[in-house]
């Protein structure tokens, strides 16, 4: 072969490369216009039921609560179903999601969806909705406060360490680990969680129109089976998916409407945009033509951090 074929079968390769690449920037671009146009999932440029989930422990969540507030303030969203498996948590955490719920359930529809536990935090969380629904074997209640310290002191007697301290107060940075509470500590922190308790009494009296004498025989921390806290008016109703929808029917909402997963936007965004473009290459037949070394050399292997090079990864396989 000449010189002349090799110099132009070179001028062609970079010529392909170049519009591959222009082909892969456009779908980029189509790809974050759809992903502005949907935001939160597919479908939610439409009118449907937002559904939460809240699982884990609980927290200050900053990005739940922001999500919570999008959520109060889309008119596409008619209704919202918190759907919750939790042991508890902070009692702050479930103080602002609570707060966050009911500024939700003053624009429309909110029902709590209990399923394998929400105890604790978790049920005052799930107090917030308009109806609160449970499985028959759900585990629930447990309406109480509780601080918890370590104590080291007999294991550092043990190593021979002792702790030295010199403080403006009696009372400050008490409860210490490093030795055994006052009784003016003890004290102080037994107040600090009465109160908080009598805070969470109060809201399930309010809450489940409740006198406050039967609840307070409810909260002494027990839990509950879905249909012990049915008999004992903690719940609504026993029951699932259908009779979720049942219940927003009532509240006017059509059961033709989608439920659509509102997820946490970092957890989720990256990897819905990166299988959709995933696809799209797929249909284009880019996927063979785009080298991924090309891709190293312009960046687009960082572009959506491992998500679509997973994508890819198992598409090899």
């Amino acid at each position: 072969m000449d010189q002349m074929a090799i110099a132009d079968r070179r001028n062609l390769r970079r010529k392909l490369s170049f519009w591959r690449v222009v082909a892969l920037v456009f779908l980029v671009g189509i790809g974050f216009a759809l992903y502005r146009t949907f935001g939160e999932g597919a479908g939610s440029a439409a009118p449907h039921v937002a559904r939460v989930q809240i699982s884990g422990m609980i927290t200050d969540d900053k990005e739940l609560l922001e999500r919570l507030e999008r959520i109060a303030e889309s008119d596409r969203v008619k209704a919202l179903v918190v759907s919750i498996s939790s042991p508890g948590g902070t009692t702050y955490g479930g103080e602002r999601i609570f707060k966050a719920i009911r500024k939700v359930a003053e624009k429309k529809p909110v029902v709590s969806d209990i399923r394998t536990l929400a105890a604790s935090a978790g049920y005052m969380i799930a107090t917030a909705g308009d109806q609160v629904i449970a499985g028959e074997s759900s585990i629930t209640g447990s309406i109480g406060v509780i601080f918890q310290y370590p104590q080291v002191d007999e294991v550092m007697k043990k190593v021979g360490i002792s702790l030295e301290e010199i403080k403006s107060a009696p009372l400050k940075a008490e409860p210490s680990p490093f030795h055994p509470a006052s009784e003016e500590a003890k004290t102080m922190i037994r107040n600090m969680v009465m109160d908080s308790y009598a805070w969470f009494v109060d809201l399930v009296a309010d809450r489940r129109k409740l006198p406050r004498e039967e609840v307070l025989k409810l909260a002494d921390g027990a839990i509950f089976t879905g249909r012990q806290a049915l008999a004992a008016k903690l719940v609504d109703k026993l029951g699932g998916d259908e009779d979720i929808r049942v219940y927003l029917e009532s509240r006017g909402v059509s059961k033709d409407l989608p439920v659509v997963d509102w997820k946490e936007q970092n957890s989720s965004s990256s990897f819905w945009l990166a299988s959709m473009l995933t696809q799209l290459v797929k249909q284009t037949g880019l996927g063979e033509a785009i080298a991924p070394d090309m891709l190293r050399v312009f960046g687009a292997d960082k572009l959506f951090l491992d998500g679509l090079v997973s994508v890819w990864q198992v598409g090899r396989g």
